[in-house]
């Protein structure tokens, strides 16, 4: 059996048409009409006071459905912190009647969404052993507060053991609410300070037929393993000598292990592990208000993307809000990769974090006959096996001839369809399967039953020896650990890749972080983790591991701005590993990462600290880049926190002006200028000088090539012109541009692409 859940799991909306919630209202003419789920979005708040703010909710519905009471049953939930809004049961001409509503902006049904270490931290330089750096400065995130959006939390695991914390922040306004096997004295502490769950979405009035089973829990205790994993990445107390199942032993914490985790439960175990749009929204709602300092959410959804201000996007919405008020949102880039136009969660204002590997690896010596020895991904612990090899093209051959062999076999389906083989491995009482498959970054534990994937490379080296030599034997060794630089870092096949398929002018993602082969806190429940930790993969684990690294830049920098924050990632994260090995790109074929691949590069936190000038963007920033999509101006009203209408301003500005810290022409025909400004964070006099490695066959002018700061000159802009020499249609190439002061080097990515015939499909 494995030993080891890992998870693919990143959320996905598999539905754009809400049924759950079904009752029957009666209509005109005796007819009934299906009732659900929808959002009514009211905009800015009118009242500071939350109890008004809901009560001016029902007064709304109240007016709608005749009664108070009908009012009260069927609201579900009163959004008052960030904005104004309400989920209410209503049917489609209940919701289209609401809408005319003059303080309504917008009328949305619910939507639906689904769910997407030992050693990590010292990959990224952040040793809790080394007396100096990000880590000792922030005091290891002491007293910020990690919202966590997710399918909740194991609260008796160690990871959120409270030892030498001191008192829960006087600012934290939220709550741990108490709920099935979930007692909020008993399992609440000051490290896990808050605990809400979200459901009222998924239930009738009568509360049946929600679709969650019986093995859930109606609680923030979660049955998935996958919100427990999250939250201890990110801010997980220290755990000693851990492992899962003897890979990855040490001592176990989060990005910033001494702040606070505040669990919001989204996500629940059911048919379609659907995530409401109604929910998301209300704990994003009730993050603002109890006091978190940011948010990471390992939700998204697959193509088609949607754009930021669709009224789907209820994550957009919800962040934008979020972000308006300096509050950083952090979401996954997406498991949808390698393949291009692939990253999830592209607005402009989220953190978005790609998957990379670590240095360490443990493969499975395969040694064949005539002593080659070839390195398995797949780790298998248990005693040595030694058999006869055979070859089968397909489970339907693997006849009673395998029977104490080793069985080699090549297959390019999905992990369901290598299913065949492991029943007929059990039928046929062979000793092991060794597939050979198309490279994956995942890392599952192979435990008792042998079942080894192998590359094609690897497979055809073990192919050729079998059938060259009359009597092929192999031998099959318990796994090895490696680590270090003799393993290479890659961005995880998995892994979502730009460019962008909605804002091509905004680069996504934006910075990447280990999220293959993850050591952190699961469920005991989970099949494999009797000790209570386990080993998963995804961008939902990557995710994490750079909302860690904000918190100790909040710490350290209570007064940046959440543009700010992500400027400073993106700026100093580095295009090589920690050893200053090239970053590669994993694959259909192998390459050199770029920044469709990893964004600004692989997060490097103690420079980060410092990284001297940051690109910041306002909200109105945001809001002037929407104008320039030529989105509507009602459409930026309803993600606007202003309740009066949003009027773009006359021109309308250029998608290519957002001050974001990186460039990215995707159209470029003719000469084009643009503008970035930079703000000194570091030495107030400070000189800083231009490099710029242009892209293949384009040309790059910057002006002014210096930029000199003093006391009186913090913020300086300069212009950069673009031109290409290519005569024909070109793909995209990459460079970069860098401002440095000696000691500070200030890089953002260029991507540009030549595109001289017209887009037909702008």
């Amino acid at each position: 059996m494995m030993s080891s859940i890992v998870s693919w799991w990143f959320f996905w909306v598999i539905s754009a048409v809400c049924i759950l919630k079904v009752e029957f209202n009666i209509v005109e003419g005796g007819a009934y009409e299906e009732t659900k789920v929808h959002i009514v979005y009211l905009g800015e708040k009118e009242h500071n006071d939350p109890e008004l703010v809901t009560s001016s909710h029902l007064r709304m519905l109240e007016s709608l459905l005749g009664s108070k009471k009908d009012a009260s049953e069927s609201i579900v939930h009163s959004y008052r912190n960030g904005f104004s809004g309400f989920a209410a049961h209503l049917t489609d001409s209940q919701a289209e009647q609401i809408s005319e509503h003059p303080d309504v902006v917008q009328v949305t049904p619910n939507t639906f969404y689904e769910l997407q270490t030992t050693r990590t931290f010292d990959y990224l330089g952040l040793s809790h052993s080394t007396p100096k750096g990000l880590l000792h400065e922030a005091k290891m995130g002491e007293d910020i507060i990690i919202g966590v959006l997710d399918s909740g939390v194991w609260p008796e695991s160690q990871s959120f053991n409270d030892k030498g914390l001191g008192p829960i922040p006087k600012r934290w306004k939220g709550m741990c609410v108490d709920g099935e096997d979930f007692d909020s004295k008993k399992h609440c502490n000051k490290k896990l300070i808050g605990a809400r769950y979200y459901m009222d979405s998924l239930f009738r009035r009568n509360k049946t037929d929600s679709g969650i089973p019986d093995t859930e829990y109606m609680s923030a205790r979660e049955s998935l393993p996958h919100g427990t994993h999250v939250a201890s990445t990110a801010g997980g107390s220290f755990v000693s000598n851990v492992s899962d199942n003897g890979f990855g032993v040490g001592t176990i914490r989060g990005g910033a292990p001494r702040a606070r985790i505040a669990v919001y439960k989204v996500c629940w175990q059911r048919v379609d592990r659907t995530c409401a749009s109604a929910d998301i929204i209300k704990a994003m709602d009730d993050a603002i208000a109890d006091g978190v300092d940011l948010i990471t959410i390992s939700i998204g959804r697959p193509n088609p993307v949607l754009t930021e201000v669709d009224v789907y996007n209820q994550i957009s919405y919800g962040a934008f809000h979020a972000v308006a008020k300096g509050i950083p949102v952090l979401s996954a880039g997406g498991n949808f990769g390698p393949g291009a136009y692939t990253v999830q969660n592209i607005a402009p204002w989220i953190i978005t974090v790609a998957a990379t590997t670590l240095d360490r690896w443990y493969p499975t010596p395969l040694t064949l006959g005539n002593n080659v020895t070839l390195m398995a991904r797949t780790p298998y612990k248990g005693n040595e096996i030694q058999g006869d090899l055979m070859f089968v093209y397909s489970p339907d051959e693997m006849t009673s001839a395998a029977k104490g062999k080793v069985v080699l076999t090549f297959t390019t389906g999905s992990e369901e369809s290598q299913a065949g083989y492991v029943t007929k491995l059990f039928q046929v009482e062979a000793k092991s399967v060794i597939i050979a498959a198309k490279r994956n970054d995942v890392i599952k534990v192979s435990e008792g039953l042998p079942i080894i994937m192998v590359d094609y490379e690897h497979g055809s080296t073990i192919w050729k020896y079998l059938s060259i030599t009359r009597m092929p034997t192999i031998k099959i060794s318990s796994a090895i650990a490696l680590n270090g630089r003799l393993v290479a870092t890659k961005v995880a096949d998995f892994s979502g890749r730009g460019p962008n398929s909605i804002s091509p002018y905004v680069l996504k993602p934006d910075v990447a972080a280990p999220g293959v082969a993850i050591v952190a806190a699961s469920t005991p429940e989970s099949m494999g983790t009797e000790e209570g930790f386990a080993i998963q993969s995804g961008t939902s684990m990557s995710t994490p591991v750079v909302a860690g690294l904000v918190a100790l830049l909040r710490a350290v920098h209570p007064d940046w701005s959440p543009a700010a924050l992500k400027s400073a990632l993106i700026t100093t994260a580095s295009t090589t590993d920690p050893y200053g090995e090239p970053i590669f790109s994993e694959g259909m074929t192998r390459k050199l990462a770029d920044p469709f691949d990893f964004g600004g590069g692989l997060v490097n936190p103690n420079k980060a600290a410092d990284p001297g000038l940051v690109y910041d963007i306002s909200a109105e920033d945001y809001r002037l880049f929407l104008c320039a999509s030529h989105y509507d101006e009602k459409q930026i009203t309803k993600i606007s926190k202003t309740h009066t209408p949003y009027r773009c301003p006359s021109p309308k500005p250029s998608m290519l002006d957002l001050n974001l810290p990186s460039i990215t022409i995707p159209f470029l025909k003719e000469d084009v200028t643009l503008t970035r400004t930079v703000t000194n964070v570091g030495p107030v006099d400070s000189v800083y000088k231009l490099i710029v490695e242009p892209p293949l066959g384009v040309k790059i002018s910057v002006t002014p090539n210096t930029l000199l700061f003093n006391s009186n000159v913090k913020i300086l802009s300069y212009k950069v012109t673009v031109s290409t020499t290519h005569k024909s249609n070109s793909i995209y190439y990459f460079g970069s541009l860098t401002w440095t002061d000696g000691s500070h080097k200030v890089t953002i990515p260029l991507s540009v692409r030549t595109q001289m015939l017209m887009y037909f499909d702008q």
